[in-house]
């Protein structure tokens, strides 16, 4: 008897480009695709592409290289594949090219060269009602929009992802609830600009559960809340409107966590990255956040080596950095991407300068990461278990975000699992992760 056919993924880039690979295999086994975890045993190979900078770039041309040579069926999707020219010219022979968040078309190419079987039943090959997940059962990243409004000089998202496209707050909040019940202990917020949620359809008005709820992030961060797990709010851009969401945090609704792209200090450069530009205010707004909500924990991403980036540039961005006290900070040395309006600005960044401010940048923020992760030692905190070993087993505190940030390592404990929620006190810290033992379990 013929079995079903039988499907690779290989899923790159960010957490937004993890959500659009969930969907497409969620449908291929509502369509009776097979999902395996080998080349050898797959009947075609997906590649979820992502194409934001060179070394992003490189390691999705090498991804379809390796399933190419491996398997020799691939198809490719993702923000990658609005390149197919490009992707074309080096490896000839994939099947199909589809771009970011393609899914129909992703699906009607593995329909035209990987028919569905008719043996499909979908009383046997039940797909759980909140879809396929690739990350652990006990977290799961809620994409709440597509696209960007902004402009950014160094960035080509708008030109991938098109601009904003909110999705409607009751369907939202429908998927939130799925995954909540499936056993999901933190949800993860993600979009381009969480904060401008809603904007592009003037925030709309839709139901959940028979209430009506306006299209807007504090109205979703609201209804979040409710749902009694962790929430964890990402790409948050700073507005005026940020500050309604702090007596959420205060009250535990929504963790005391936000994740802000800032990018840089100076306000001419951020002029020149076409970013929003008042630092005093920035400085000021944070100020108050940590007034209202104490705990509260930011992470945020810079660049250095910008084109244009001068000394006094820099210095006004460590300056930022020893005022702001951020908790978890990511930093990257300006390469130019392909397509980015920055590639023509005047006097760019030798490389050696970009390596020494980048190295200098690290420095600062690790003695301040240290500090910061210091004054724990001592404290009981609410830790989620990510996993298990020989060793002990590794957790999250609600001022680590999965992947990105740091852990809580309980060296020997041994009584826990995946998804359990303990109360952990902290006995040692370093630049980046802290280490306690378990007092009680929830």
């Amino acid at each position: 008897m013929k079995s079903n056919p039988t499907v690779g993924f290989v899923s790159l880039g960010c957490p937004k480009n993890l959500v659009d690979s969930e969907r497409i295999l969620t449908q291929l086994r509502m369509e009776g695709y097979n999902i395996v975890p080998t080349y050898k045993d797959a009947d075609m190979v997906i590649v979820n592409t992502c194409g934001f900078i060179d070394s992003a770039v490189q390691e999705s041309l090498g991804a379809i290289g390796e399933a190419l040579n491996e398997n020799g069926k691939v198809l490719v999707t993702g923000c990658l594949g609005a390149k197919e020219d490009d992707i074309r010219q080096i490896h000839p022979h994939v099947l199909g090219i589809t771009g970011p968040h393609a899914y129909e078309a992703v699906l009607g190419q593995v329909h035209q060269h990987l028919p569905p079987s008719p043996i499909h039943n979908p009383f046997v090959d039940l797909v759980p009602p909140q879809g396929v997940k690739l990350t652990p059962r006990h977290y799961a990243y809620l994409k709440i929009s597509e696209g960007c409004n902004h402009s950014c000089s160094f960035c080509i998202i708008p030109d991938m992802r098109g601009k904003l496209v909110s999705r409607p707050i009751g369907q939202v909040m429908g998927e939130a609830e799925r995954l909540v019940k499936a056993g999901v202990k933190e949800l993860l917020v993600i979009s381009q600009d969480t904060s401008a949620y809603g904007v592009d359809i003037k925030h709309r008005t839709d139901f959940w559960e028979g209430r009506p709820l306006k299209t807007d992030m504090y109205q979703l961060a609201s209804a979040l809340g409710e749902l009694g797990v962790w929430v964890r709010m990402h790409y948050v851009y700073p507005y005026p409107h940020v500050d309604n969401i702090m007596p959420l945090m205060a009250e535990g609704k929504v963790l005391p966590y936000l994740d802000i792209p800032f990018q840089h200090a100076s306000p001419t450069l951020l002029r020149k990255m076409r970013r929003p530009g008042q630092v005093e205010k920035t400085l000021e707004r944070i100020k108050n956040w940590r007034q209202q909500v104490p705990n509260l924990t930011l992470r945020s991403t810079f660049i250095v080596g910008f084109p244009g980036e001068t000394e006094d540039d820099f210095q006004q961005l460590m300056d930022f950095l020893q005022e702001a006290q951020l908790d978890r900070v990511g930093c990257f040395q300006y390469s130019p991407v392909e397509g980015a309006r920055a590639n023509e600005l005047p006097d760019h960044v030798p490389d050696e300068i970009k390596q020494e401010r980048f190295d200098r940048f690290m420095q600062l923020q690790q003695k301040i990461s240290a500090d910061r992760l210091q004054a724990k030692v001592g404290s009981t905190q609410q830790v989620l278990i990510d996993e298990v070993d020989e060793e002990g087993a590794i957790g999250r505190s609600f001022a680590d975000a999965p992947e990105i940030d740091g852990n809580v390592y309980l060296n020997g404990e041994q009584n826990v699992k995946p998804g359990d929620m303990v109360q952990v006190k902290i006995e040692h810290a370093d630049e980046y992760d802290l280490w306690g033992s378990v007092v009680t379990k929830q």
